[in-house]
């Protein structure tokens, strides 16, 4: 297994989480630059420090591998509780962030990798389970952060992975070693480079025999040779880079979103141990699924604990605004709060209806986690609107910190954007740079097309919908002619 040459010893803090990521020297290109000093540089440090709060709040669980404790992100759910539990400490983060916590994904793909290979054991008698478990406790020990890289580019997207003008817009093997392979090609949208150890990569759609080397799943360092990161824009990033005046980044400590990167592979070498699935193509589909279904169960979760910031952002400028009890605002904050309480209870509610898979693992339930998510693609863009419905047109024209702190205008600002004495203008600025960063631009996107986008949702829940059995249902009850009465109307 390829460790990490710099981490020889549990990450026990957040301090030392972050001089670990030092240590690593991990490289992002970002506005034309290659970065190494990743945790130091305005433009990161707010990522790292939203992975770093796992580290304060850990939310310890005991590993069904080692019995030892270890932070929930690293671990394998063993029964409902699990999941359950999965979305509680989801929502307490993001409602101490206000962003994206960034370890989903690659929890998401150490609990998809860990029921697939169990899958591809039994029928080729393979060893990618015993291999995945090796991995899952180093995890475990050294207490990693591991991200998930699924998405490919996709080029053209009429054709599949093979099929493409260029064979390197979708990762694949392209040489087979004695101790390893080699592995050439892109994924896009990763997120938490800047914050991660370890990464895990698998497909992204089904395939076929003839795409057989694009069915690979692995892990690796994030700092392994080859590999190229480039950094997203964010709307206003730039801010970041403005440290002198922080209120105008709005979530200066966290920022939005997790600071996606694209990672290019040139020929990057991966040794078989840290090899889960290769050319077994016909389990793709199930990584895809098992992933999805994990990450979709967590966006009630997620989404419903920025909104609740959010809410509680624009509560606070409805009050400094002196129409905190005025009823048509008050009907607008309760629209968001059944709005993110919605959300909330479709991961809780596919937490609940989960079932154990084969591995021993389990999962949610796949048709309430893409209802969670698809609600998301809608939900956060109605509680986005009702928060620049309620914070009004200052939100786009609010001056800079910089004319704040001007000794000539910074006191025409204070008397002429003041409001009530519910707190200072400086303060309701801090709220209206709150709701921008929360509501705008990316944070919006990432919600949209975040574990997939909404057609893709849609397509699963046609599949599971069993609509052969509700149309018996309906024919039994009208008592329509050909209906094939109770047996055809049993429940799978």
């Amino acid at each position: 297994m390829a460790a990490i040459s710099t981490i020889n010893k549990p990450i026990e803090t957040a301090e030392e989480y972050v001089q670990s990521l030092r240590d690593m020297k991990t490289e992002i290109w970002a506005f034309g630059e290659k970065v190494s000093n990743i945790p130091d540089h305005p433009l990161f440090i707010p990522h790292v420090n939203a992975v770093a709060k796992t580290y304060e709040m850990p939310f310890p669980v005991k590993s069904h591998l080692t019995g030892n404790t270890i932070n929930r992100f690293n671990h394998i759910h063993q029964g409902p509780e699990d999941l359950v539990a999965k979305v509680k400490m989801l929502r307490a983060l993001n409602q101490q962030t206000g962003c994206c916590i960034q370890r989903c994904a690659g929890m998401d793909a150490l609990n998809a990798t860990y029921i697939v290979t169990y899958e591809i054991d039994k029928k080729y008698g393979t060893n990618y389970h015993e291999r995945f478990k090796k991995f899952m406790t180093y995890l475990q020990d050294y207490n990693l952060v591991t991200i998930g890289g699924m998405t490919d580019p996709k080029g053209d997207r009429s054709k599949k992975a093979n099929q493409q003008k260029d064979p390197d817009i979708f990762l694949h093997v392209v040489e087979e070693r004695e101790d390893g392979i080699i592995v050439r090609g892109a994924k896009a949208h990763l997120t938490g480079v800047s914050g991660a150890h370890e990464l895990m990569v698998f497909p992204t759609e089904n395939m076929k025999e003839d795409a057989k080397d694009y069915a690979v799943v692995f892990s690796c360092p994030v700092n392994t040779p080859g590999i190229t990161y480039i950094f997203g824009r964010q709307t206003n990033d730039s801010r970041k880079l403005d440290t002198e005046y922080p209120i105008d980044q709005g979530n200066p400590k966290y920022a939005c979103v997790g600071g996606e990167c694209l990672a290019v592979f040139d020929n990057v070498f991966i040794p078989w141990e840290d090899v889960y699935m290769y050319k077994e193509y016909e389990f793709a589909g199930m990584f895809v699924e098992a992933f999805a279904t994990a990450h979709r169960q967590n966006y009630g979760a997620c989404k419903g604990g920025i909104a609740d910031v959010l809410i509680g952002a624009v509560y606070g400028i409805a009050k400094v605004n002196g129409v905190e009890r005025v009823g048509h605002v008050k009907d607008k904050i309760a629209d968001m709060i059944n709005l993110s309480e919605t959300l909330y209870a479709g991961s809780i509610a596919c937490s609940y209806e989960g079932h154990q898979t084969e591995s021993g693992a389990w999962r949610a339930d796949t048709m309430l986690a893409n209802i969670t998510k698809h609600n998301t693609t809608k939900f956060v863009y109605d509680i986005n609107r009702i928060a620049h419905d309620l914070s009004g047109g200052l939100l786009a024209t609010l001056p800079s910190e910089a004319d704040l702190r001007h000794p000539e205008i910074g006191p025409l600002i204070e008397r002429f954007l003041a409001g009530t004495d519910a707190m200072s203008t400086e303060d309701k600025m801090r709220l209206y740079r709150l709701v921008e960063t929360l509501s705008g631009g990316t944070a919006a996107v990432e919600s949209m097309h975040g574990a997939g986008s909404p057609q893709s949702q849609r397509i699963m829940m046609l599949r599971d919908a069993k609509l052969e059995q509700k149309l018996k249902f309906a024919q039994q009850l009208v008592g329509c002619r050909g209906c094939n009465g109770c047996d055809g109307c049993k429940q799978d």
